[in-house]
Parts: C-alpha cells; sequence; structure tokens
C-alpha cells in the first residue's frame, strides 16, 4: 500500500473540534511533536475567530512541551489523562482550566479498551519505521499504543528521522486479553520477550504519514547534592543490611525506580556498593543513571517502557546497539507497570514523595492538598505490589520552611497499608510489622529535619487517643501554618486546640 505523505498542518486539519486524541509515547520520549504543535496552532486561528476548538488527549504518561505545553497555552485541551509535569499544563489544570484525570499507569489502556474514557478517533504514533502492510516500528517508548492504534478511527504517524532505525527489535509489544478472558502475563524474569517488535495496524488506518526529525524533548536532571547523595546512600545502605540479614536473597531482585534526581542518586550510590551484586530492573522508565551502570557492568538488564533519558544519551545507545542490544526491552506501560508481573517477579519500588505523614501515608502529587504538581505516574503500580516499597524525599524544603514529615499528609496517594520503608538524608524508617504509634516514632525519630523533631513531639502529645492518635482540630496545623505564615516552624499548637 502506498502512503499518503502530508505535512503536519495537514495531519493537523484531520481533527475536529471535542475529538479525543491518543498519543504515542511515554514521559518525552517517543511522543508526538510536529503534529501536536501544529493542531495548537490551529486551535488559536479557530479561536480568534470566535469558534470553539478543545480536544482529549489520551497519553501513555507525560509528554513535552510541544505537546501538553503548546496545547496548554492554546488552551485547546478540554480532557488529559494520566501523568503529567509539564509546568504550563499545570497550571492550567489548578486554575481549573482542564479537566485532569491522575490514573494508575498500568490501568491507561485497560481504561480505554473497557470504555470507560470515551472513543479514541486519532492516534498519533511517531516512528522509525513503517512498512507498507502496517507494521509500525517505535521509537523510545511504549507506552499505549497497542491499545490506541487498535481503537482509533484514524492514525498518523509522525516518522521521526531523528530516532535510528536501530530500534528496530528493542521492543516487546503484547496487548493482554480483557476480562473474562485475561490470561497470566507470561513474564518470569525481566528480560522474558512475550510479543512482537512491532505493532501491527491495519494500513488503511494510516490517513497520512508526516516526516520529521525532531530530538525528543528530554530534561536533565540537577547534579547530586549533599542531600540527595545522602539519600541515595541511606537507600544503598537499607538495601544492603536486608540482604546481610537475608530478607533480599542474597542474589538480588529487579528494582524500580521513579524519575528525577533522587532516583539518579539512589542508582549511583547502588551502582557503587559492591556489597550488591549486578542487579536487572524491571521498571517503567530508564533514565541516565541506568544507562551508565549498564555500561559498567552494574545493571545486567532492564525492562521498562521508555528511554527517558537525555540526547546525548539516546544517541550513544544508538551507536553502540550491538552492546544495548542484550540489555534492555521497551514494552507497552500496562506491562512495565503491571501488578501482576511486579508482585510476581519480587520488585522492589523506590519512589519519591513531596511529603510523608507520621503514620507512613505519601503525598506524591499535590502541594498543600489542592494544587497538582505531577501525576501519580506509576509509582501506585509498584508501591502496592513491591516486595518491598521504599519512599524517600528530603526531610525539608524551601530553606527549612516546609517539613516533608507532616502530622497528616494534605492529599493521599499511597496509604500506610503499602508503604513500607521511608527514607530521608536524616535517616531510614522501617515500617513493616510496626503499629501505627510505633510507626510515628520510627518516622519522627529517624526521618524528621531536627528542626521538626519536637514540633512531632509535641503534636503526638496532644493527638485524642486511638488505634492512630490525631487531633483532627490540627491534623494539617503546619499546612495552614504556611499558608498563613510562610513557615511551618512558626506553628503554635495553642491556635488549634
Amino acid at each position: 500500500m502506498a502512503f499518503n505523505f502530508i505535512t503536519a498542518e495537514e495531519a493537523a486539519r484531520l481533527i475536529h473540534h471535542g475529538d479525543n486524541i491518543g498519543l504515542s509515547g511515554f514521559t518525552p520520549a517517543g511522543t508526538a511533536k510536529a503534529v501536536t504543535a501544529a493542531l495548537a496552532a490551529r486551535a488559536e486561528q479557530e479561536h480568534e475567530k470566535g469558534n470553539p476548538f478543545q480536544v482529549g488527549i489520551f497519553t501513555g504518561a507525560s509528554t513535552g512541551e510541544s505537546c501538553d505545553g503548546v496545547l496548554a497555552k492554546a488552551k485547546a485541551i478540554r480532557y488529559r489523562a494520566p501523568y503529567t509535569t509539564n509546568s504550563s499544563f499545570r497550571a492550567a489544570v489548578n486554575n481549573g482550566e482542564i479537566a485532569y484525570n491522575d490514573i494508575h499507569l498500568s490501568q491507561m489502556a485497560q481504561e480505554l479498551r473497557y470504555g470507560f474514557l470515551g472513543k479514541v478517533d486519532t492516534a498519533i504514533i511517531e516512528a522509525c519505521e513503517v512498512t507498507p502492510d502496517g507494521k509500525i516500528y517505535l521509537t523510545a517508548a511504549g507506552g499505549i499504543v497497542p491499545t490506541i492504534a487498535r481503537l482509533a478511527d484514524r492514525i498518523i504517524i509522525e516518522l521521526n528521522s531523528a530516532h535510528s532505525k536501530n530500534m528496530i527489535g528493542m521492543h516487546d509489544v503484547y496487548e493482554p486479553l480483557d476480562p473474562p478472558y485475561r490470561k497470566e502475563i507470561p513474564i518470569y524474569k525481566p528480560s522474558d520477550r512475550i510479543g512482537e517488535t512491532f505493532v501491527q495496524v491495519d494500513p488503511a488506518k494510516i490517513a497520512g504519514i508526516v516526516e520529521t526529525n525532531m530530538p525528543d524533548e528530554a530534561r536533565s536532571f540537577t547534579a547530586p547534592d549533599p542531600i540527595t547523595e545522602q539519600i541515595g546512600q541511606n537507600v544503598a545502605d537499607f538495601l544492603v543490611h536486608d540482604v546481610e540479614r537475608g530478607i533480599i536473597p542474597s542474589t538480588f531482585l529487579p528494582l524500580q525506580s521513579g524519575v528525577g534526581n533522587i532516583a539518579n542518586a539512589v542508582l549511583s550510590a547502588l551502582g557503587r556498593n559492591k556489597t550488591i551484586p549486578a542487579f536487572e530492573m524491571y521498571t517503567e522508565v530508564i533514565q541516565d543513571a541506568v544507562i551508565d551502570l549498564m555500561k559498567q557492568g552494574r545493571i545486567k538488564f532492564g525492562s521498562t517502557c521508555a528511554l527517558t533519558v537525555t540526547n546525548d544519551c539516546l544517541n550513544s545507545i544508538y551507536e553502540n546497539m550491538d552492546f544495548f542490544r542484550d540489555k534492555f526491552v521497551i514494552r507497552p506501560s500496562e506491562i512495565s507497570n503491571n501488578p501482576e508481573v511486579v508482585r510476581r517477579l519480587g520488585v522492589i519500588s523506590m519512589n519519591t514523595a513531596i511529603e510523608v505523614d507520621i503514620y507512613g501515608n505519601a503525598n506524591s502529587t499535590h502541594i498543600t492538598g489542592t494544587k497538582m504538581m505531577n501525576g501519580i505516574g506509576g509509582s501506585g503500580d509498584f508501591t502496592r505490589n513491591a516486595y518491598i516499597s521504599i519512599f524517600s524525599c528530603p526531610s525539608v524544603a524551601k530553606e527549612g520552611k516546609i517539613s516533608a514529615i507532616v502530622p497528616m499528609v494534605s492529599h493521599v496517594d499511597h496509604s500506610e497499608h503499602s508503604v513500607n520503608i521511608v527514607i530521608t538524608e536524616q535517616g531510614i524508617a522501617d515500617l513493616r510489622g510496626k503499629s501505627p504509634v510505633e510507626r510515628a516514632q520510627a518516622i519522627i525519630e529517624h526521618c524528621a529535619h531536627p528542626d521538626y523533631k519536637d514540633i512531632l513531639w509535641d503534636y503526638m502529645k496532644m493527638a485524642m487517643k486511638g488505634q492512630t492518635p490525631h487531633r483532627m482540630s490540627a491534623a494539617l496545623a503546619l499546612h495552614d501554618t504556611l499558608m498563613k505564615k510562610g513557615d511551618m516552624r512558626l506553628v503554635d499548637w495553642k491556635d488549634y486546640l
């Protein structure tokens, strides 16, 4: 079949007000860049004419500035799910301009298939190659492509020459059956392959191919500082201790790590600690630190949904694909984050929190309970099903004005029932096997900053007795004090009695 090569502007004209668009990618890796930018320009033109123009957006995870950013600025998004990190999009959500649905990443594709979110009108898929018989070879991410490609009425392909065709063969494309016919996901070790290396579609659904040469909008993270270095060392020390006492097998277990500078610091510390054997990862994203450890022989294999790496790092992978071909595999998000597989493999999860309360509930997404910072992403997929779930964060923020350890979190993403270990630069709180009061004692003693220890102990003294002691009039006093006085340390408990 001969394909129709079109411009990004021509592709954008195929999309109508009220349509729902499914996008490839997972983080800025592998997502649409050209057509979405053209769609934003079209929305602005329609708005200038006085015409409504907004679309729904379904993605694998966050995207980049040329998608979430430009579409949010153009007021072209009515609805969006799931995870996102873009600052312009965040501002629009918090201003009430966009209906944002923060879905667990492992559930996004299946909720589309179940019909929970409406139909998919157009799928925009970035590829490094497409064949006349409808085989689409993806770039640096898996995301929700198998599902949106099958459900969409039409498919637009961004054929991006910035991605090497060396990526062909690195994907493992598998879409599970829906209930009541679903079978087990037959992955028994991170390197197992269970699907195809391409996404197969009906060529007649491909409405056009847009040729591009646009690098991923990858972001680099700040260099480790003494705080993140200490957090990383504390995580490594904890894992070594659990290996030494036989809690973790001596052969070790697969790791999952979230995104960001703390995650990079943790992985670097694990790589340096030779007590921990070379290990595997079953995770949702691979960052630069993982690639460095693969080169050093400290990480044997990585199963992932995306290469969330800098462009220099990605190019080095493409240039050395003979080395990396047996080092990683890229899967769709409902497989990379699949709860069944995570629990069966015994994955150790390592994620970051905005704040953790004294009983172990973690807030990953909201500032003072109302302002969305980032979505939950895949942290819930892994935390709830992990062999050991670890949350880490600096003990304070904003020069000590904000404590990350609080009496009660202002928003709950991960409940006390799922959080095993809390780690800050101050130390390690092991919550396993502890009652709520014992958890509070461990978190305050080992994780709270010295400026806040007495404040938190005072709260415990005034809390109403019960299985989980709280004084409801004071539970959010630190947050209230921050909003009124700009510094949690200025709390006066007498104001909340």
